[in-house]
């Protein structure tokens, strides 16, 4: 019976490399078949018979023995009690193809009534593949929550199991599970991968079959897994042992990482984009930005709601709760405009309970990263005065009396990351910390907050500053303990461009408070930001007006633009010539910044909203991240994310207001 060889063997897809069939029975395993042509083979296999593709042909073979595994890439479950689970008791099995073009093909199989030990429930798969590639991408959404969900290749006798360093990458980077041997039907070499983002991972481990990375679900309204899996036999690659195998995978999960560095320009930006700059066209530029983000998900980041890019419930953040409703209401005294203002109070109001305690807030941890919604909680009890937001404010307050320091008073980071001083710290607690000496704090008290904050940034400076290009490395680990850490010196290896403007910015926001009487505090932290301005500028692209990723390598393989530190750097010019800090000749370092935040990074749609792109989404040290360049280069590049939303947004209004003052 034909259709029993179709049924059974199920939907496939192929590259001009490999194919992959999907098993639709109990297994859902995932079959290989080797090819030594680059046309399509599949439509034609098993047409004249079953032994005609389980013996070697002009174009391949099926070169795996999937038995009761999950093949080469298929997925199950862990099921309540610990062991694997397949996809097997399905009400119905439907599958159907989505793209099928000349790069790129993709197929969606809905496993519908799926039942598991801990429920029923329905299953997609988006399966796809690009022209050239061995890897295909698996998308899996269930519509219930799951705990887990396992991807696996088959255990095969006399295979070798390898696994990448988990520990020597950050929760972005790609890593893998791989299985090589003579495990192919024709008996040659064959190796079998997963990849997957060390994040998404919760156990790698091995049953009698299988070899199986264990893949949190992650979601708020249906929960989703996604990886990759691969197979290499050796007469289609020339990949002859294990060696060349490692080296493949490395080089497949370096692509995985760190994804082509693309710049779009299209003619609808650059309509917008070259006009000549005025105030009014950089004010109209901050509502552009902060509508679109109104309609996508700004007020998605209260208590309750969806924290988009961290695909977990929202917690009291620096970014989402802080800087970005903070840019927001700096927008709305602009334009005296009251929905721009109660984002603070739907966004960052919505954790403070009537007793003034903060949700998703944790004192113990010691994290400055919870500092800066401090900020926006002043506002509101300025705004409202209601004790409540004082409370939570003093909440915070009490957590830097507390916070852990170095031997000199330098802040420590977070409590896990002990002894350490970043860049992005002096940011998050510095300007809170300012504000709230300047109008809660008296006499004595005023004025040693006031002496700490400077202090703050003179020990930054003096550990942190390197004397030879002025440039700031992001951390400084007092012990000299770090992997990342100089055994000598204790700081990092790179300049990283978003960590010179956090403290950009915080050296011109601080002065906001510091009394004008407290004049040698004052000089320290002038001298500071003219020092700032002088060597800042050197590394500013003198193409663009932009800033790099790693600041001070422009030609290195990876490097990019980066937007965020590109909008810090415009709102720290922009504020302080707009407040007589630096001198006048700087207007063109902070306008040329500014015109390139929108040719380079600004991107208009066709319904008239606005994107901001090409931003480091997150980079940090430790915990796999070790400082490097490399490292720098593999984090996610993202777009529209707050941490460099808000600073558009206040570069924009400080850009405004430098070029009105000019009228």
């Amino acid at each position: 019976d034909h259709s029993n060889w179709i049924r059974y063997e199920g939907p496939g897809i192929e590259s001009d490399k490999v194919g992959y069939r999907f098993y639709l029975d109990w297994r859902n395993g995932f079959d290989i078949f080797g090819k030594l042509t680059t046309k399509p083979v599949l439509h034609n296999v098993g047409l004249d018979g079953y032994s005609s593709y389980h013996d070697k042909q002009d174009w391949g073979m099926d070169i795996l023995k999937v038995g009761n595994s999950l093949g080469a890439g298929g997925f199950g479950l862990l099921g309540k009690n610990d062991a694997l689970e397949h996809v097997a008791d399905v009400s119905k099995r439907t599958a159907r193809i989505v793209e099928n073009g000349d790069l790129r093909a993709s197929i969606q199989i809905d496993y519908q009534g799926w039942q598991n030990s801990y429920q029923q429930q329905n299953l997609t798969a988006n399966i796809s593949m690009h022209g050239g590639s061995r890897l295909a991408h698996v998308e899996l959404s269930t519509d219930k929550d799951l705990p887990n969900l396992v991807a696996g290749v088959v255990k095969h006798p006399e295979t070798e199991f390898i696994q990448a360093d988990l520990d020597a990458m950050s929760n972005y980077g790609y890593s893998y599970i791989a299985s090589w041997g003579n495990q192919s039907l024709d008996k040659s070499a064959l190796g079998m991968a997963v990849f997957f983002k060390k994040g998404d991972v919760i156990d790698v481990r091995q049953d009698k079959n299988n070899y199986l990375a264990v893949l949190k679900p992650k979601g708020q309204s249906t929960q989703h897994v996604d990886y990759y899996f691969a197979s290499v036999w050796q007469p289609e690659s020339g990949i002859n042992d294990k060696e060349s195998f490692i080296k493949y995978l490395d080089q497949q999960a370096e692509r995985l990482t760190i994804k082509p560095r693309i710049t779009l320009h299209t003619t609808a930006t650059a309509k917008q984009t070259t006009q000549p700059l005025n105030d009014k066209l950089a004010l109209q530029w901050a509502r552009a930005l902060a509508d679109s983000e109104l309609k996508r998900k700004t007020l998605s980041y209260h208590a309750n709601g969806w924290d988009v890019n961290r695909k977990r419930s929202p917690k009291f953040e620096y970014d989402i709760i802080g800087l970005q409703p903070y840019a927001y209401y700096q927008l709305g005294l602009a334009t005296d405009e009251q929905i721009y203002k109660d984002v603070i109070a739907q966004v960052t109001g919505s954790f403070i309970d009537q007793q003034g305690k903060i949700s998703a807030y944790k004192q113990s941890n010691f994290n400055i990263d919870n500092i800066p919604p401090g900020r926006n909680l002043i506002q509101l009890y300025q705004d409202t005065k209601q004790q409540h937001y004082l409370t939570a404010a003093q909440t915070l307050r009490t957590q830097l009396q507390q916070q852990p320091r170095t031997s000199q008073g330098a802040f420590w980071h977070k409590n896990k990351y002990q002894h350490q001083l970043w860049l992005d710290g002096v940011y998050m607690g510095m300007p809170f910390l300012a504000q709230y000496a300047s109008l809660f704090e008296t006499g004595h008290q005023q004025q040693e907050t006031f002496a700490e904050v400077v202090k703050e940034f003179k020990l930054t400076r003096e550990v942190l500053r390197d004397p030879k290009t002025g440039l700031y490395y992001h951390g400084w680990d007092e012990s000299k303990q770090q992997a990342w850490a100089n055994k000598q010196t204790g700081v990092s290896a790179e300049f990283w461009g978003r960590g010179m403007g956090w403290l950009a910015m915080a050296v011109v926001d601080v002065l906001d408070y510091i009394p004008a009487k407290n004049t040698e505090q004052r000089e320290t932290l002038l001298a500071m930001v003219q020092e700032l301005a002088t060597d800042i500028a050197k590394v500013q692209d003198a193409d663009t007006g932009t800033w790099w990723q790693v600041l001070n390598r422009p030609t290195a393989l990876g490097n990019y633009q980066e937007s965020s530190a590109t909008a810090m750097f415009a709102y720290f010019y922009a504020k302080a010539l707009n407040n007589g800090y630096i001198d006048a000749h700087y207007q063109d370092t902070a306008l040329a910044a500014y015109q390139g935040l929108l040719n380079q990074f600004t991107l208009v749609h066709s319904d008239g909203t606005v994107s901001m792109t090409n931003q480091c989404y997150v980079a940090g040290l430790g915990f796999g991240r070790d400082g490097s360049y490399h490292y720098y280069m593999s984090e996610p590049v993202s777009k529209n994310d707050p941490k460099g939303n808000g600073p558009f947004i206040l570069a924009s209004l400080e850009i405004a207001k430098l070029l009105a003052g000019n009228n």
